[in-house]
């Protein structure tokens, strides 16, 4: 009788267990192995405690160099993407490299394409690969397969290996509204502030010593004309930034406080032109701050109308510099990529050049003390801003 219960009870226990574990996998399901076509938000990183791959959440998991997502390439279909990357992005497809961008620039690739002939179906694991900074994840989306006649199936599909996505067309009329909206704001100005906005913009007393040279450094710098000229001038900055340096967003800091998408040319344009002011006018609390440790607060104020009038005078070749992207950018890319950095180039350069001048007139720079403090708030950041514009790309 003592047997019969004990065999009734462990019955009754193993049904139980099997039950807690029906009830388990009810609650808890795996997800399915085989992904959709195409490319989804979602990113998996390498957990090397674990020995698998999990889902990335930007906001919780630090940034990695390599991310990973599964890709279902179909049968007879192409599976295009276009994507934003630096140069030395590399794409692996099953732990073999089948890409890598010779330079900074927008790309579309056919995935079905870089597989080889016997593996363009199924399921294959594609990884994403950067060198010292994470990739622009976001900018990875999928784009619209274009109809194409048989003839030049071919030659289509080899072109869209490894090679730039035009980006002539892509946002003209939006640089168009904005170079009018620029120019009818330029004018407004002129006709409203015509004394103050000749004294800015005024070629022959640029390197002059004149007295209303020297006024300029003596009037209040918080006036509507130079607020409003600010405004101009960060508007031109950023229309210059959208349009030939395209992957500005690829910096790991701005693209972490500022998630814009590549398409979205307006709200992009609206964000730099915000963070080109913000950073004009917030300038002039970092050497009130630096002038405080250097102990050469005098100077502060002097610099900074300086530096004010001497950006505003450079920012106004940026539009002529728009327009030639506009007209040779088809033709001649590389030739407006090098006038564009150019022209920024000579524009942060000189501005620094005449700050320099400007203070050796107060004080000479012979003084190691003056000289350290110009290169704490001039020649460091300028330094920093040659990296992040002009060499990065």
């Amino acid at each position: 009788m003592n047997l019969r219960r004990l065999r009734i009870w462990v019955l009754a226990l193993v049904q139980l267990v099997l039950a807690a574990q029906t009830t388990l996998a009810a609650e808890y399901r795996l997800l399915p192995l085989v992904p959709r076509g195409g490319l989804s938000a979602d990113w998996l990183i390498y957990d090397a405690g674990r020995n698998s791959l999990i889902l990335y959440l930007p906001d919780y998991h630090t940034p990695a160099q390599a991310y990973y997502q599964w890709i279902n390439v179909r049968p007879g279909r192409p599976l295009l993407v276009t994507f934003a990357a630096r140069q030395g992005l590399s794409l692996f497809l099953d732990n073999r490299l089948v890409f890598s961008a010779p330079k900074a620039a927008s790309y579309t690739l056919d995935f079905a394409t870089l597989l080889p002939g016997e593996e363009r179906t199924g399921s294959h694991l594609l990884c994403v690969w950067q060198a010292e900074v994470a990739p622009n994840l976001p900018s990875f989306t999928n784009a619209a397969v274009a109809p194409v006649s048989r003839t030049s199936d071919t030659k289509a599909s080899t072109a869209l290996v490894a090679q730039p996505r035009p980006r002539g067309h892509q946002g003209q009329n939006v640089f168009l509204c904005f170079l009018l909206v620029i120019g009818l704001l330029y004018g407004s100005i002129r006709a409203t502030y015509q004394p103050g906005f000749a004294r800015i913009y005024q070629f022959e007393g640029l390197w002059s010593k004149q007295a209303n040279d020297q006024d300029f450094l003596t009037k209040p710098t918080v006036t509507w004309l130079n607020l409003l000229l600010v405004l101009v001038f960060a508007l031109s900055f950023a229309l210059l930034l959208v349009a030939i340096h395209t992957n500005v967003q690829t910096i790991v800091i701005l693209r972490q406080l500022f998630d814009v998408p590549e398409s979205a040319i307006v709200l992009r344009v609206l964000l730099y032109a915000a963070l080109v002011a913000g950073f004009v006018l917030g300038k002039y609390l970092f050497l009130e701050l630096m002038g405080y440790i250097f102990d050469v607060a005098p100077l502060v104020m002097v610099q900074y109308r300086e530096f004010v009038r001497t950006i505003l005078f450079m920012g106004l070749f940026l539009p002529l510099v728009m327009l030639l992207y506009l007209g040779l950018n088809q033709t001649l890319p590389q030739a407006v990529l090098w006038v564009s950095n150019g022209v920024v180039s000579l524009m942060l350069i000189g501005t620094v050049i005449r700050i320099a001048r400007t203070l050796h007139q107060r004080s000479s720079l012979l003084n190691l003390h003056l000289f350290s403090y110009l290169c704490a708030t001039e020649v460091i950041p300028l330094i920093i801003l040659l990296k992040l514009i002009i060499f990065t790309y």
